[in-house]
């Protein structure tokens, strides 16, 4: 990602200095300055002092991070991960819903069902999306998308990243809880392998109607939680503004979520988070999705439902 195009979280503000400082040096550079060691000198300091900054983040340094704008969205894994991508659209009953998309498509040469949220990239397409939140369209969607990938023996793919479901009237009038339980519930009756990888957000119900999965994977700095740390701290003080303090204490981190039981692997982000190095990250999830897919591939239907009832009933009980 070009430099003039990134986007710094608060708490990078001393690598935001030293890398305006190397921009600033480049442009002398080009004029002619030889300043080729300073300039190498000042990038390593940088990159020793991003390394040094997220190799202790606290979880509500990770839950800005998670959020951050520029990492890879659904979008982004899709168009580079998979061939003959053909999205379906609405969910038979009311309308379609842009915030969950889904489709069929090829996953290295095989054929594969992917579903997940799509936040946006833009003012335009965040909008079109409503960021990543979906009402009960998208889950009913998503429900008719798995039944027909179990029905034709194709193994279900959930890329998560969602601040939680549509809270609108509109939504709860058309029985958004309703539509999130029958998602969750077909999860647990796929008969084909399925994975889900949280690659930022993973809040509430709304993410857990995807998430229930044989293989629950987790980017280095995502988060995955019941609710977010606003709405947690404006339910215990009435008061929103104690996010940052609630978040330390609700156990939200993947590495949290990896000693619980409650996901299966961890898969490490570049330097400064994956929206860093989006192709990087993307190659490396793509790795782990064909191993979490290739450890499933010789289970058969009643197996696959029996492994992924046993996953969540050791969850909690068996500490990392």
């Amino acid at each position: 990602m070009p430099d003039q195009m990134r986007s710094y979280l608060d708490f990078e503000k001393p690598v935001a200095e030293l890398e305006a400082k190397v921009d600033e040096l480049r442009a002398l550079a080009a004029s002619g300055s030889d300043i080729g060691d300073e300039i190498a000198r000042i990038e390593d300091k940088a990159q020793q002092a991003l390394a040094d900054l997220y190799a202790n983040l606290t979880p509500w340094q990770k839950t800005l991070v998670a959020r951050h704008p520029q990492r890879p969205h659904f979008t982004d894994f899709v168009n580079a991960l998979m061939t003959e991508f053909t999205p379906m659209a609405g969910d038979r009953k009311f309308a379609e819903d842009e915030a969950l998309v889904g489709g069929f498509g090829r996953f290295r040469g095989e054929a594969i069902c992917v579903v997940g949220q799509e936040k946006g990239a833009s003012t335009d397409s965040r909008i079109k999306h409503n960021f990543g939140m979906a009402r009960p369209e998208g889950y009913r969607k998503a429900v008719r998308l798995m039944e027909m990938a179990d029905r034709f023996g194709i193994p279900v793919l959930s890329i998560v990243d969602s601040a939680g479901a549509y809270p609108g009237i509109g939504a709860e009038e058309r029985g958004v809880a309703e539509a999130i339980a029958r998602s969750t519930d077909t999860c647990l009756s796929l008969g084909v392998p399925n994975v889900a990888i949280i690659t930022g957000e993973g809040m509430s119900g709304g993410a857990i109607a995807i998430t229930t999965a044989n293989r629950v994977l987790m980017l280095e700095h995502a988060i995955y939680s019941v609710i977010s740390p606003e709405a947690a701290s404006s339910i215990l003080w009435r008061d929103g503004t104690k996010a940052q303090e609630v978040a330390n204490g609700m156990k939200i981190t993947a590495q949290d979520m990896l000693r619980f039981g409650v996901i299966d692997q961890i898969l490490k982000e570049p330097s400064g988070g994956a929206h860093r190095d989006s192709a990087a990250m993307i190659s490396a999830t793509g790795d782990a999705i064909a191993e979490a897919f290739n450890d499933l591939r010789n289970l058969n239907a009643d197996g696959i439902r029996r492994l992924r009832r046993q996953k969540f009933l050791d969850i909690g009980r068996k500490l990392g």
